[in-house]
């Protein structure tokens, strides 16, 4: 038996995604312990695995907005500096304090968390705890023929392309992820230890293991550190006890296309996307099912008759039945979606969602709208070229097809168990 202890910042995209990898290592009988916050301490403790709580910056129950309003007075890149600035470091020492506890209470054979965790690397460079990482988004690791992670830029090769991208980078690193090297590297100083400048895009690196979830297909073709595996989605875990609404068997025979909006978990203005989705799709015969993420669905006002709306749905259940995905982005739901051959609308600018569709284009697997806040024009119109043209579907079951190969949570806990045994980095050559 092996004892893994995760630690993920308490959002739900950071969180959610690893609880199926979770409950497949308590499965095979290793020790789980899961440092996060209270608000997904039901779910962890579902897989088996025990839950540890935040002792600062625990923004799981309250929201992200809440504990850092300012953020809501930026949009784009605007927001993503913000948050690398502020979010991600003020998280970091509680991080710190609350991991060398819980080692010195009870010691670990591998560390694992999200992309989100500046501890990780830190910790495995103090004790020498084998560290594992996973991928929330899509690849941040730079690439010469790539521009750098944030812009949403399409690929560009050649020595002009090659020159774009080294400019950009170059400014991107100022602007974008100098506060966030500024706050890690003070941290590392108390610590004892060097600074280091890679806690940004080239963060799969600092890993001994970094499990992507998600696959090649989805994402350029690129460079890629050696320690980086695909594994695709996991499956989402079910929610026990779930009933499903009084209106469910209605999208289980419904007899005209279904569409699913949703806006996550983070960015829950309604009048994003919601609202223009109910608008856009109000005199179609389709049916429309919203998902709010949270806020009460009485927020979105009156609903068109073709509408059904609640705050949480199950996707394990619901993408099934579902023909059509638009999204704002969130890279873990666009993954749910493929995994079962759903084209997508995407209208999402905040965090790393400009980067997320820029992907969605690029696989031929949907619409990128190009925006946070899409008219009901642009997302009718979307919708209604991805139910009439069925290249976008073909490409989505071909991304299905290489996620049904890629192992998901099973994989992923073969791998972890290959770096508790091994104590050493995880390889695997890829070419993408």
């Amino acid at each position: 038996m092996s004892r893994f202890i995760f630690t993920t910042v308490p959002l739900t995209g950071h969180t959610v995604p690893a609880l199926p990898i979770a409950k497949a290592l308590v499965d095979r009988g290793h020790s789980v312990r899961w440092h996060t916050g209270a608000a997904f301490a039901d779910r962890i403790t579902q897989t088996g695995a025990v839950h540890v709580p935040m002792s600062e910056y625990d923004y799981s129950v309250a929201g992200l907005d809440a504990m850092f309003p300012e953020r809501l007075q930026r949009n784009g890149i605007g927001r993503l500096r913000y948050d690398l600035a502020n979010v991600f470091p003020a998280t970091l020492r509680g991080q710190l304090k609350d991991l060398q506890a819980q080692l010195a209470d009870e010691p670990a054979d591998v560390l694992v968390g999200d992309m989100g965790l500046l501890g990780g690397p830190i910790m495995q460079e103090l004790g020498g705890l084998p560290f594992a990482a996973f991928g929330i988004t899509v690849v941040t690791y730079p690439d010469p023929n790539l521009a750098p992670f944030g812009l949403g830029l399409q690929p560009t090769s050649g020595r002009v392309g090659r020159l774009r991208n080294r400019l950009l980078t170059t400014a991107v690193r100022s602007l974008l992820f100098k506060p966030l090297f500024d706050a890690v590297n003070q941290i590392r100083r108390e610590n004892g230890l060097l600074a280091d400048d890679g806690m940004g895009p080239g963060y799969p690196a600092h890993a001994e293991l970094f499990l992507q979830l998600g696959t090649a297909g989805f994402d350029y073709p690129r460079e890629v550190p050696e320690v980086l595996h695909f594994v695709g989605p996991p499956r989402p875990t079910r929610f026990a006890g779930w009933e499903p609404p009084p209106w469910w068997p209605q999208i289980e025979s419904a007899d005209r296309p279904v569409v699913l909006v949703t806006q996550g978990t983070v960015a829950v203005d309604g009048d994003d996307l919601l609202r223009p989705t109910l608008d856009a799709l109000a005199d179609q015969d389709v049916l429309v099912v919203a998902v709010t993420g949270g806020p009460d669905p009485a927020e979105l006002g009156l609903l068109p008759p073709n509408a059904r709306v609640e705050r949480f749905l199950p996707f394990d259940q619901l993408l099934p039945l579902v023909d059509i995905y638009v999204t704002n982005g969130g890279f873990g739901g666009i993954q749910q979606a493929l995994s079962h051959g759903i084209p997508i609308v995407v209208a999402g600018k905040t965090e790393d969602k400009a980067e997320v569709s820029a992907r969605v284009a690029h696989a031929g697997v949907g619409i990128n709208l190009h925006t946070h806040r899409p008219k009901a024009g642009q997302i009718r119109a979307a919708v209604l070229e991805l139910l009439a043209e069925p290249r976008y579907a073909d490409a989505a079951r071909r991304i299905e097809a290489e996620i049904t190969a890629s192992g998901r949570e099973d994989r992923a806990a073969e791998l972890l168990e290959q770096l508790a045994l091994r104590r050493t980095p995880v390889i695997q050559k890829i070419h993408t």
